[in-house]
């Protein structure tokens, strides 16, 4: 495998700021906020890199005081169980929502074949992480669900943990104003290096461009995204304007009823099935092709009811 794939795989805690650092690896990025009373680590990863963020973490001499997820799909929970597992007394936090779809039968052995599926993935990459797949997934029932709004102080530095849709059931953003910084994981699609994006309207294509308007309002100037990296400066503000511009032009793409909705959906599949979308199952992307298909033909159905 060459050098610079592997190196794809490590890397140190990345300073932002003088307190947010970029944790986990390339594909899978986790954030760590530090205020004088407390510190957040937001996202989870997946349990492959879980002893990684681990020894990140502790490197820095922090131990969290909040476990943040930002939405519950398999890449960004799996690795929750080995967290708190390491910090018991830390307080979990995620959108109102996302317990009940990880707990739901199906969506959770969706999750788990998909974390062996990403694990095995990574081994086969290169990396060598002692921790299995997990087995078995619990949400703990004390986690405060945030139903719009949630304010953290850490000391210094506050967070606010904001419900936005389009994305994900339970999705939530966090803007740090005191760092310019907005920690969105997916919310703006998935990005590919040189700032590609392939959009993920998955659950209401509406509410996702709502919340690229919103955030876009909040005017960041650090994107923490959940997988290749954040943006900075210039390019974090250009972002917002080419991830609308991609999502209006895969909504005019599976509006075409020329073409079956399944016919339409493989067509996405073989285009974007590369490169970092290769971490992920065949399944899962031809699960996210069907439904960018099946949620820009229910807009195509509204706009025909309400003309």
């Amino acid at each position: 495998m060459e050098a610079q794939a592997r190196k794809k795989l490590r890397i140190s805690p990345l300073a932002l700021t003088e307190d947010l650092w970029v944790l986990g690896n390339y594909y899978f990025n986790l954030y760590l906020v530090r205020g004088k009373n407390g510190s957040a680590l937001i996202e989870a990863g997946i349990s492959a890199i879980a002893d990684r963020v681990i020894q990140q973490i502790e490197a820095l001499d922090i131990s969290p005081t909040y476990l943040i997820l930002t939405h519950p799909h398999a890449d960004h929970v799996t690795g929750l169980g080995a967290l708190r597992e390491r910090y018991p007394d830390a307080v979990v936090i995620a959108g109102m929502g996302a317990k009940e779809f990880l707990t739901h039968p199906k969506a959770l052995q969706t999750m788990l074949k998909e974390d062996r599926f990403m694990t095995n993935r990574l081994y086969s990459m290169g990396t060598k992480y002692g921790r299995p797949p997990i087995e078995k997934f619990e949400f703990p029932e004390n986690h405060i669900a945030v139903k719009d709004k949630h304010d953290i102080d850490l000391g210094g530095i506050s967070l606010r943990c904001i419900k936005v849709g389009g994305h994900s059931p339970g999705n939530i953003v966090i803007h740090i104003p005191a760092m310019g910084a907005l920690i969105l994981s997916d919310s703006l699609g998935f990005h590919f290096p040189g700032q590609e994006f392939l959009p993920l309207f998955l659950t209401d294509f509406s509410d996702y461009i709502n919340t690229i308007d919103y955030l876009e309002s909040l005017n960041p100037h650090i994107l923490g995204f959940g997988h290749q990296g954040p943006l900075m400066g210039s390019s974090a503000k250009n972002a917002f304007r080419l991830s609308r511009q991609a999502t209006f032009d895969m909504l005019s793409r599976v509006m075409n009823e020329d073409k079956k909705g399944d016919e339409a959906a493989e067509e996405i599949f073989r285009e974007y099935y590369r490169d970092e979308f290769t971490v992920y199952s065949e399944e899962n992307i031809r699960s996210v092709g069907q439904l960018l298909v099946r949620r820009g033909r229910e807009t195509l159905i509204t706009r025909r009811i309400t003309q």
